[in-house]
C-alpha cells in the first residue's frame, strides 16, 4: 500500500484506523506520537527494566498480518517466567494478532520471535508447543465438546507426547479445583461458559508450558468464574512460574492482576509500565477504564 500523505507514517497508521473505528484518537488525548525511533526506543527501555536482563519471551520489531494485510508495524514485548503481562487498547488494535504471531498462526513479515533465548519465529503452532514450550488458550471454545472433562484433561498430555503423565496431571487439576471435580465425567459441551474457561486454562496446566497465551479470558463470565479464573492464573504465575501475555477487554480487571501493562493502538506498543502506573494514569484512565 502507498501513502499517499506528509505526515510520518505511524501517524497515518493511527489517523486511518481511529478515522474508520469512530474510536477515540490517542493523538488528541495525549499520548503522543508512538511509532517514532525515539518512541520505541523508550518502550524497549522500559521493557528491559521491567523483565531484566534475561526475558523468558522477546519480541523485537515484529510486523506481521494475515496475507497481504499488514496488522502489526514493529511490536516489541519482553516478559520474564514468573510475570503476567496484559495487553489492553481498542477493538481492532491488533492485540489478539500479537498472541497470534507468538504462537505463528500469522505471517510474519520481520522481527524476530525467542523463547528461552531460542529463535522460534518461523516455528508453527505444534513446534511451538512441543518444542518451545507455548500454549495458547484461545478467545473461543477450544475444547472437545463430546469428550469427559476428564480425558480432555487427558488428551492435552498426548498433544506434548507426555500419555503417562497426563492422568496424574489431571488428578492435580481436579484436586485444586473442585469445580471441574465435580464434573469430571460429564461431556465438555454441557459446561457453562465459565467451567468450559476453567478446563481450557486446565489443559494448559496438563501441557506444563513456560510460556501461556490467553485470550480474552474472562469475556461472558459471571463474576464468581471470573474470581476462579483470577485465581488459576495467579497460581500458574506464582506457583507454577509460567510467564503469562493476557489480550483482555476488561483492562481494569487485567490491570488488576498482571504485573506489566501494555496500551496496544493500531499494531503498535503505544505505552507500557507497571500495571500500577497504569491504572493510574489519568489518559488510560480516559480511554479504556471509563474514568
Amino acid at each position: 500500500m502507498v501513502w499517499h500523505t506528509s505526515r510520518p507514517r505511524h501517524e497515518a497508521i493511527g489517523e486511518r484506523y481511529f478515522a474508520n473505528s469512530g474510536a477515540a484518537r490517542p493523538f488528541d488525548q495525549g499520548f503522543g506520537a508512538f511509532g517514532t525511533p525515539a518512541q520505541k526506543a523508550e518502550v524497549r527501555a522500559r521493557f528491559d527494566i521491567l523483565a531484566g536482563s534475561d526475558p523468558l519471551l522477546r519480541v523485537d520489531d515484529l510486523v506481521a498480518g494475515y496475507g497481504a494485510r499488514t496488522i502489526l508495524h514493529g511490536v516489541d514485548l519482553r516478559i520474564r517466567a514468573g510475570q503476567m503481562a496484559c495487553l489492553i487498547g481498542p477493538c481492532g488494535a491488533g492485540k489478539s494478532t500479537v498472541l497470534h504471531s507468538i504462537f505463528g498462526l500469522t505471517d510474519v513479515r520481520s522481527g524476530r520471535i525467542e523463547v528461552g533465548g531460542r529463535n522460534v519465529t518461523r516455528f508453527g503452532p505444534s513446534a511451538k508447543l512441543r518444542e518451545a514450550g507455548v500454549a495458547y488458550v484461545l478467545q473461543d471454545s477450544s475444547v472437545f465438546p463430546d469428550m469427559t472433562v476428564e480425558r480432555n484433561l487427558w488428551l492435552s498430555g498426548k498433544l506434548i507426547g507426555q500419555c503417562s503423565d497426563s492422568q496424574q496431571a489431571a488428578e492435580q487439576v481436579f484436586d485444586r479445583y473442585p469445580a471441574l471435580a465435580r464434573r469430571r465425567d460429564k461431556p465438555a459441551g454441557a459446561l457453562s461458559c465459565g467451567e468450559r474457561r476453567l478446563l481450557e486454562l486446565s489443559r494448559a496446566i496438563v501441557m506444563r508450558p513456560r510460556l501461556l497465551l490467553v485470550d480474552e479470558p474472562s469475556l461472558g463470565l459471571e463474576p464468581e468464574f471470573i474470581e476462579q479464573i483470577s485465581e488459576m492464573l495467579r497460581d500458574l504465575r506464582d506457583e507454577e512460574g509460567l510467564a503469562i501475555v493476557m489480550v483482555e477487554r476488561n483492562a481494569r480487571w487485567a490491570l488488576s492482576l498482571a504485573d506489566v501493562g501494555c496500551v496496544v493502538v493500531a499494531g503498535e506498543i503505544a505505552r507500557v509500565g507497571t500495571s500500577s502506573d497504569l491504572l493510574a494514569d489519568p489518559k488510560v484512565g480516559r480511554l479504556f477504564l471509563g474514568d
